[in-house]
């Protein structure tokens, strides 16, 4: 039986034979911390063993990830041939990615296909647009559609096309469109917000709302959706 805490905390948008897929919410890493740090690996791990009543470790792959201020479908694989099915989709590209983001200005023009090159400092971990051709630098496209626009800021649909570290906060950013609330990539905060905000977990108005694969067992077309983290209405486009 699941617990009421993970029951409260983890919000399963499907689980079809092993396959697995919930919903992060912002400020949550997705896996790869020190032991004792919460992860979304380990909250998923925890309600397998609740729910397979198994005590020791169990089997868990993580084809895939989100940055950890963003929110939305993470999928997770139960055994080692389906995470191996679920990590090549990922690799070759056949995943549809589609996020919502809310940007602190207007993208113009409404809707277009932005193309850069990144360099990623992982120390730092700080991702930077770079000229084409750049020693170590990796091609990042994008397509994106303004939904929406009050008060000066900007629902923008967005489809990834490739998977880059921070792709769309740097992309978007590069333009002057950064992400509302990403102070990492030049977002603007009051100073109330400013005094208590980590750039590095804080949320930010970035949410992948819905992810398309091949089942890894039957390959068939499965679509998955996350609905909207609740302080999204703060933003006026929730619902």
């Amino acid at each position: 039986m699941q617990s009421p805490q993970l029951e409260s905390s983890l919000q399963i948008l499907c689980e079809d034979g092993p396959l697995i897929a919930v919903n992060k919410p912002n400020g949550l890493l997705t896996q790869g911390v020190p032991e004792g740090h919460p992860t979304l690996e380990g909250q998923v791990k925890q309600y397998l063993r609740e729910r397979l009543a198994k005590p020791g470790n169990v089997y868990l792959g993580v084809p895939h990830r989100l940055d950890r201020p963003a929110s939305g479908v993470v999928v997770f694989a139960k055994n080692s041939k389906a995470a191996a099915r679920l990590a090549e989709q990922f690799r070759e590209r056949t995943v549809s990615k589609m996020y919502l983001a809310v940007t602190e200005r207007v993208p113009a023009p409404r809707a277009g296909r932005l193309t850069d090159w990144l360099l990623k400092d992982a120390v730092a971990a700080h991702v930077t647009v770079v000229a084409p051709g750049t020693t170590d630098a990796k091609e990042a496209v994008l397509d994106y559609e303004v939904l929406a626009v009050r008060d000066g800021r900007a629902l923008v649909e967005i489809e990834l096309l490739t998977g880059r570290m921070h792709q769309i906060r740097v992309q978007l950013a590069s333009r002057g469109w950064p992400v509302v609330g990403d102070q990492q990539y030049g977002a603007t905060l009051s100073p109330e917000e400013a005094a208590v905000h980590d750039p590095q977990s804080s949320a930010i108005a970035l949410h992948a709302f819905r992810l398309g694969l091949y089942h890894p067992v039957r390959y068939e077309p499965l679509w998955i959706e996350a609905p909207l983290p609740t302080n999204w209405s703060g933003y006026g486009f929730g619902k």
